[in-house]
């Protein structure tokens, strides 16, 4: 973290800082008296250093925090011996479980959720790809898709979103998500009608109908998005997860209904709906499980209500393709 504090309230900024147990501190002091001080602290100290700073000098002009992702550092920090549990004491530091900070992650969804000329591009590239491995039931080819299409950021910034109670952030990852989804569409569709599609074809085929492994599948694919970004898991590998319950349903859908398919392309949108509705709902609660919630206290009562609304609305929405699967095996 490097902070800039102003001369007027730096000796109460340090003696914030001595309050937790960093793994350094170094303090530049400028001609003007302000203080540019670099501390070197775990993952899970640095939300709540930065929720306590920010909230005694926040209006304090001149007052900024930078956070930054270490690589590595030498000599390496010494590993602390395994203490036994004591009674928690007054004023505890309390850390975040294993994930990186509330402001880190919401600036790495909120790009994420961006869409562009860039992003429109690699949606329209990944569905080709896909399209084409569908029609020669490639599993390559499906797989390289599924590494192009940036569905990830947001999907995940949808379920964050919900979680804050952030209608700003859900609604630019809302916009994101439906441009996203129509290119995909678009872009199958004609495909679809412009080539001859076989729907016998296994891999087409195995995305017109939905299952019980499909449900596990989004479920696991939407908490794996999640962790990408709360635990810093390289998003791109995981993003292929993300997309594999989206992306190949989608333009499955499109090229079978390009082709005049129509109940089987049912079937695929089906599917596809049902995915959104998985990796979403396992979203929010992975979020949750993480302890991801707004700094305010105010603002934390408006999440918790839009939280518990998503969580409802995406519930029921399984559940109705869980009654449907039932009657349907």
């Amino acid at each position: 973290m490097e902070l800039i504090i102003p001369a007027e309230i730096s000796e109460e900024a340090f003696k914030l800082l001595a309050n937790y147990e960093t793994l350094g501190i170094w303090n530049v002091k400028e001609e003007s008296g302000s203080h540019i001080v670099r501390v070197l602290t775990t993952v899970e100290q640095t939300e709540t250093i930065s929720d306590e700073l920010t909230d005694h000098f926040s209006h304090q002009d001149g007052f900024r925090i930078m956070l930054f992702a270490v690589e590595a550092t030498l000599p390496l920090p010494e590993k602390e011996e395994e203490k036994e549990p004591e009674e928690p004491r007054e004023n505890e530091v309390e850390e975040t479980p294993g994930r990186i900070s509330r402001e880190e992650l919401y600036t790495d969804l909120s790009e994420g959720a961006k869409w562009s000329g860039t992003f429109v591009t690699t949606v329209i590239l990944s569905s080709v790809v896909a399209a084409i491995g569908l029609m020669r039931s490639d599993v390559v080819l499906i797989i390289g898709a599924m590494v192009i299409a940036p569905l990830l950021g947001p999907n995940v910034a949808m379920a964050f979103a919900a979680t804050l109670g952030d209608v700003s952030l859900a609604v630019k990852s809302l916009k994101a998500n439906l441009l996203g989804f129509l290119t995909a569409v678009l872009v199958s569709l004609f495909i679809g009608w412009i080539f001859h599609i076989n729907p016998n074809v296994p891999e087409m085929m195995s995305r017109t109908q939905i299952s019980w492994g499909d449900i596990v599948i989004a479920l696991a694919a939407g908490s794996a998005g999640v962790l990408a970004f709360t635990r810093g898991v390289p998003a791109a590998v995981i993003g292929v997860m993300v997309a594999v319950a989206l992306l190949p349903p989608l333009v499955n859908f499109g090229l079978l209904a390009g082709s005049g398919y129509g109940t089987l392309a049912i079937g695929a949108l089906l599917l596809t709906l049902m995915n959104i509705t998985c990796v979403n709902l396992a979203g929010v609660v992975t979020f949750i499980v993480q302890g991801i919630h707004p700094r305010q206290w105010w603002e934390a009562e408006k999440a918790k209500k839009a939280t518990r609304y998503a969580i409802i609305f995406w519930f029921s929405l399984l559940l109705v393709f869980v009654i449907f699967i039932y009657f349907n095996w």
